[in-house]
């Protein structure tokens, strides 16, 4: 039975994480918005039983799950990509959902204001809220994950263990997305980070990733999705 993978077609977003987790661990999976423009996705958000706030989720049989981190919590001990005490995977989910506090940081640069209305509507307040996200924000989140995986027992190679974890594919999209929309300041900060850099190369290069990455399947970022690359906001 293939997981079914449920967000919007369009854009990489929240959905990409958990794509990533399917695609590094060469998952069955279907991206079931990609073929019906969202027409089951709105449906399950208002039908299921477990109806969730809003995408991405994934379906499995009977079972709907939402929230990031609680997808990958859910999927890691069936993708392989968890490590297996309960003490580290709790670990793990701190890690994630670090990761997704830099997600939302990163989203509210161009939304600072009203999430409902346009960038070109609260101009003013992004550049206030992008600038101390750029000066500030971006070191303190990666010099954290730098920390992380310096500490690391088992080795700086990835964040949690001495295996591949869907924390390390996560750390690879938010340092892909930084870089996109932030390049300057995302490149000072990288440069500091050389731990950070190595995970997020170790990453691109697994053959599944890689294939992924230079599929169709990988949808470019723009300016529709959480990293858009506005140039007044970086600096």
């Amino acid at each position: 039975m293939a997981y079914e993978l449920y967000y919007w077609p369009t854009i990489q977003g929240r959905g990409e994480f958990v794509r990533l987790a399917f695609e590094a661990a060469g998952a069955d999976y279907v991206d079931v918005s990609r073929q019906d423009d969202g027409a089951a996705m709105t449906a399950l958000m208002k039908d299921a039983a477990t109806p969730s706030f809003a995408p991405p989720f994934v379906r499995l049989g009977g079972r709907t799950i939402g929230q990031v981190a609680a997808i990958l919590a859910w999927l890691g001990p069936q993708l392989g990509l968890s490590p297996d005490g309960d003490s580290d995977r709790a670990w793990l989910n701190q890690i994630q959902l670090t990761l997704a506090d830099l997600v939302a940081e990163a989203h509210n640069t161009h939304h600072p204001v009203d999430l409902m209305a346009y960038y070109d509507d609260q101009k003013p307040e992004a550049a206030r809220r992008a600038e101390g996200f750029r000066t500030a924000r971006i070191a303190k989140f990666l010099t954290w994950a730098e920390t992380v995986l310096t500490r690391n027992p088992h080795g700086a190679d990835g964040m949690v263990g001495d295996r591949l974890t869907y924390a390390d594919l996560s750390l690879f999209q938010v340092v892909e997305g930084l870089t996109y929309a932030f390049p300057k300041a995302a490149g000072r900060v990288l440069a500091t980070t050389p731990k950070v850099v190595a995970v997020r190369d170790r990453v691109a290069a697994l053959p599944r990733i890689a294939a992924y990455l230079a599929s169709d399947r990988r949808i470019p970022f723009n300016e529709d999705g959480i990293f858009r690359r506005y140039p007044e906001l970086d600096g």
